[in-house]
């Protein structure tokens, strides 16, 4: 059934307007804004933690302990396919590239600049650095949209996907520092193996030699961030230039965009296979 999931959430992503419907945070927000209200939580964050991520957890698998044994377990699909869309990132990756990839494609380095800080959030401080900047923007979301939530999905099911985007959004939406730094340090946790995965993913499908090249010494360490293994094992892969002006930008966009089409490719491929040994 999960491979069955996996599959239906393409077809939701990529077909349907559903996604935005089922992605409403406001509730699990305005409980978080709460939270970080109340003393307590203040002074344990781990408060905080248990009751924002551990409770919908526990309800959500007191639920399917209730479903699951009910018609070979088929009446749980939908809660699965559900939660895993929820889990998915937010917004459209390639809708938020447009206006950037417009400017750039145009050569109008300040127009770019500014629909970058608009849309994708890219501040920097040198012209030549946007380019990058937003290189790495596209790896990243990718990864935390996309492949994160699969994977986790994949090997443990939707209590781990769910865990995985709520810890994201405590990191992005939490107003209090120490809550925030908790949550940070589970994301690392959850982050650590998947997107090593995904880097070797880079490698089969791109350029072998310099993945192995730049991540090879550093690849094991817990330091590294997720956020700089996934750029630069991406960009290595799709032999990316740093500097590209007009047309060539855009192509190194496109060019990173198909190697994450192919990793993708080759994750449904082994799930796939997975399936059929089980």
């Amino acid at each position: 059934m999960s491979f069955l999931v996996l599959l239906l959430v393409l077809w939701v992503e990529k077909f349907s307007a559903g996604r935005g419907k089922i992605q409403q945070d406001g509730p699990w927000l305005r409980l978080l804004a709460w939270a970080e209200r109340q003393p307590d939580f203040i002074e344990g964050p781990w408060l905080a933690i248990l009751l924002l991520v551990a409770l919908p957890l526990a309800a959500l698998a007191l639920l399917l302990a209730l479903l699951e044994p009910w018609a070979y377990g088929w009446l749980a699909l939908p809660v699965h396919l559900l939660v895993l869309v929820y889990s998915l990132g937010r917004g459209d990756l390639q809708v938020a590239l447009g206006p950037f990839r417009d400017s750039w494609r145009r050569g109008d380095a300040e127009a770019a600049y500014l629909v970058a800080c608009r849309d994708l959030g890219v501040q920097v401080e040198e012209e030549d650095s946007l380019l990058p900047q937003v290189q790495s923007y596209l790896l990243w979301q990718a990864y935390q949209s996309f492949f994160a939530v699969i994977f986790w999905y994949a090997l443990l099911g939707p209590l781990a996907a769910l865990a995985y985007r709520l810890l994201a959004l405590m990191t992005e939406h939490s107003q209090q520092p120490i809550v925030r730094e908790r949550a940070q340090l589970w994301r690392h946790g959850l982050d650590w193996l998947p997107v090593r995965v995904l880097a070797t993913s880079f490698a089969l499908v791109g350029n072998f030699v310099a993945v192995s090249r730049v991540l090879l010494h550093e690849l094991l360490s817990w330091q590294i961030s997720a956020a700089q293994v996934v750029t630069s094992a991406g960009r290595a892969a799709a032999d990316t230039p740093e500097q590209a002006l007009a047309e060539a930008g855009v192509q190194s966009l496109d060019g990173l965009w198909q190697l994450q089409v192919r990793a993708a490719l080759l994750w449904y491929a082994g799930f796939a296979f997975w399936t059929l040994l089980l």
